[in-house]
């Protein structure tokens, strides 16, 4: 499982297989072809009460929005309103309730989930984060619902001229079906992402809960209406509403943007909060290291963001970076059994106390093993002072025995080491830093994660002469 959530396509391919396993079991197995003994009365009930749970969680996400001014997270309520709203006026309807046989009820059920789709596509436009756009989003929202709310009005006005599509299987629910699990499975890669990142039980439930929606469309558009196995498909779609809504409203309340929907999970989050996305083990190994040694702790954390920072740059899968995250915050773990007069010495290291300092990449591998992480996050920990060229340590890699994920940590670690002032010395200027990096690329350092780092920071390599570089 590890080895496909580090896989972009593994990741979305098996979480979203799986979630759409349980309904896809349910219905083969559980749920009859049967017409359901549903009056038309009940029919209007259920949706009527589908239709206030969901606006619930419509409202209480929309009002966690305004209160955060989170804009995204007003378009995900809205979007959610926007489906009961239609939903709602397919329960009202019902033929022969309120009014007689009309095609109300099949234009609106086979366009609630698509609409709704279509609205949580727009919330990961990058130009929508943060507070800016929220009152124009706003009139948008309000102008949308209450065009679906005129359009039904004027419906049940002349429902005779309504005509009844899409019908079941028919050329028009195939098309919107296309159309909307496409949408659906925009919005679950972006909640995949986050899930892979943060592996939060709440993530997950919305994982979950966007790829039921998604499934929805097929008992609603495909099969016959009025069977049990149609009536899996609005109870997948309350459900999905309500599984994907709550648990983003109560980020959004707790004043978390709404990452799972829209999947801009920045990986150095992972670094900036590691206690709540990366465990509170993490939390107690840099709590002990900031104990010994505040530089080091200040070091280490600068390093792991400017790590995952580089493996986005280079597009590295999510479950990666999170690795990344990992090994980056315990590379210097292994300084916990380095001796504070050593480690905090304000002058030049004697041979024998280097050699010392050198068994901290040993030590940190021994103890991430200890605390039963696997291989994947101990190799870039024992390995991030190796070089290309063979002179690193502890081991002498060199070449392809060094893994992509150790040589952005290597570049990561010394970049920050040049730039950030010491005891025994004062801090490089960025280019100088910068300079000493491309002039070791290839040779020491790994060209594309030098590249990636340049154009991270922006910072310009200075011009010096090679030798004084190599010298420093």
């Amino acid at each position: 499982m590890d080895r496909l959530l580090r896989s972009r396509l593994g990741s979305n391919l098996t979480l979203i297989a799986a979630s759409a396993a349980v309904p896809a079991a349910v219905m083969h197995f559980f749920v009859s072809e049967d017409k359901a003994p549903i009056t038309a009365r009940e029919h209007l009930g259920v949706m009527a009460v589908g239709s206030l749970v969901a606006a619930a969680c419509s409202v209480s996400l929309m009002l966690a929005g305004f209160r955060r001014r989170e804009t995204r997270a007003v378009i995900a309520g809205g979007a959610f309103a926007a489906m009961t709203l239609i939903l709602l006026i397919h329960g009202l309807a019902t033929p022969t309730v309120l009014i007689g046989p009309n095609g109300i009820v099949q234009v609106a059920g086979g366009l609630a989930l698509p609409v709704g789709g279509a609205i949580l596509t727009v919330a990961a436009l990058p130009s929508l984060r943060g507070p800016e756009h929220l009152g124009r989003v706003t009139v948008a929202l309000a102008a949308v619902l209450a065009g679906i709310a005129a359009i039904g009005g004027l419906a049940f006005a002349m429902p005779d001229r309504i005509p009844s599509v899409p019908g079941y299987d028919s050329p028009e629910a195939i098309a919107l079906l296309v159309i909307g699990e496409l949408l659906f499975a925009v919005v679950a890669a972006r909640t995949v992402r986050t899930y892979v990142l943060t592996r939060r039980v709440s993530d997950l439930i919305v994982v979950v809960g966007t790829v039921w929606l998604g499934f929805a469309l097929i008992p609603v558009l495909m099969l016959q209406q009025g069977t049990w196995i149609w009536w899996t498909g609005h109870a997948l779609e309350f459900l999905g509403v309500t599984l994907v809504g709550v648990p983003v409203a109560l980020d959004v309340h707790r004043g978390r943007p709404s990452h799972p929907l829209v999947g801009d999970l920045p990986a150095a989050a992972l670094v900036a909060a590691e206690e709540a996305f990366l465990g509170a083990r993490v939390r107690v190994l840099m709590a002990r290291l900031e104990a010994k040694d505040v530089s080091t702790e200040e070091h280490t954390r600068r390093v792991a963001e400017f790590a995952v920072q580089i493996g986005e740059h280079l597009g590295l899968a999510p479950g990666r970076l999170r690795d990344l995250a990992l090994a980056g915050l315990l590379h210097d773990i292994g300084k916990l059994s380095t001796p504070d007069a050593i480690l905090t010495k304000p002058g030049r290291l004697t041979d024998a106390e280097m050699d010392v300092i050198k068994r901290h990449p040993g030590h940190g591998e021994q103890l991430a093993r200890e605390l039963g992480y696997p291989e994947r996050i101990r190799r870039p920990v024992r390995g991030h002072h190796e070089r290309l060229d063979g002179s690193g340590y502890p081991d002498g890699l060199r070449g392809d025995e060094i893994d992509l994920e150790t040589r952005i940590l290597a570049v990561a670690d010394v970049w920050d080491a040049l730039v950030s002032p010491r005891v025994y010395r004062g801090a490089w200027t960025p280019g100088r830093a910068m300079a000493l990096l491309v002039d070791e690329s290839d040779s020491g350092f790994d060209s594309r994660c030098v590249a990636a780092l340049r154009a991270i920071t922006g910072v310009e390599p200075e011009a010096a002469p090679v030798a004084g570089l190599r010298a420093a």
